[in-house]
């Protein structure tokens, strides 16, 4: 059932109404646990991406949000057996090598390594939670967090290819870094990139949210701490069929960006986030890699 106050419902009523609120709306009007709601938090995730389209605040001058550390030039990468990578995906790994040359340190990880960093950083309690994780593509999803937030730098998946020099944004401030994304119900399509910068986009039908790919940040970010406490207490909670994406994926972090933007916002405090909007310009992922084919991609999973 979609949860709704008084406010959004009206606001809500129509797509005309719906549209000029957005980008506007009154943060302390949305109920506490708002983010779990999938209507509300892909308004308000459409609302955050406004308010930047907007310039509604400017971090032009590089200094980012206040008592964050600076973002390492780390590149950490994952692939569940690192001794057997296909060679498609070896390729689309390789195009980040010559990140080396502006100062990158390169890191990959896989199960078994992921493991014991887990242990060494964290404790028993997660890496119960990394253990549980029962797709490859999981565990990428739930080590990210934990290697972000213990160290700081850049993830970026394993499929994807370097093409542009768009990283360097990513060192402009200490924000943490996510792109938005747009899903279609209507024509069960991602909504283009270009779309996304339009500012009487219709939200009507639509999914708003970050993706976990690339994720960049400084150590120590709360959206971080936060997505990997719900990720392990979800892993934990004993059930056994619990779907990727608002586990660990996509949706654990939009869901915890949702709500920590809101705090920010009825605090009047200063985002320590920031949406990458042309990152398609920097990397692009390819589909037409053998993994695909079989049940290493995700998609393919069996829930049995």
């Amino acid at each position: 059932m979609t949860l709704q106050t008084p406010e959004i419902a009206a606001s809500s009523a129509d797509a005309s109404d719906h549209e000029t609120w957005l980008g506007q709306v009154d943060a302390s009007a949305l109920p506490d646990g708002f983010e779990e709601d999938d209507d509300l938090r892909s308004d308000f995730v459409r609302d955050l991406a406004l308010r930047q389209l907007r310039c509604l605040r400017d971090r032009s001058d590089g200094s980012g949000a206040q008592g964050l550390m600076p973002i390492p030039r780390t590149l950490m990468q994952y692939w569940h057996d690192p001794v057997s990578v296909p060679p498609d995906v070896r390729e689309c790994m390789d195009s980040w090598s010559r990140l080396r040359d502006e100062g990158f340190v390169l890191r990959t990880f896989g199960d078994s390594s992921a493991s014991d960093y887990i242990w060494n950083q964290y404790g028993p309690r997660e890496q119960a939670a990394f253990a549980r994780c029962r797709h490859p593509a999981m565990r990428s999803d739930y080590f990210r967090m934990c290697f972000v937030l213990a160290e700081g730098g850049l993830y970026v998946d394993a499929d994807d290819v370097l093409l542009g020099d768009g990283w360097e944004r990513i060192f402009h401030n200490n924000t943490l870094k996510l792109h938005p994304l747009g899903y279609d119900l209507g024509t069960n399509a991602m909504i283009p990139s270009l779309d996304l910068l339009r500012t009487d986009l219709s939200t009507g039908n639509r999914i708003f949210y970050v993706n976990n790919n690339p994720m960049a940040g400084p150590a120590g970010h709360p959206i971080l701490r936060g997505s990997l406490a719900r990720a392990t207490d979800r892993l934990l909670g004993g059930d056994s069929s619990l779907e990727i994406q608002s586990t660990t994926g996509p949706g654990n972090i939009t869901t915890v960006l949702a709500a920590h933007a809101r705090s920010l916002r009825i605090s009047g405090t200063v985002p320590d986030y920031e949406l990458l909007f042309d990152w398609d310009r920097t990397a692009e992922p390819r589909w037409d890699l053998c993994y695909r084919q079989d049940d290493r991609n995700w998609r393919n999973m069996r829930n049995d």
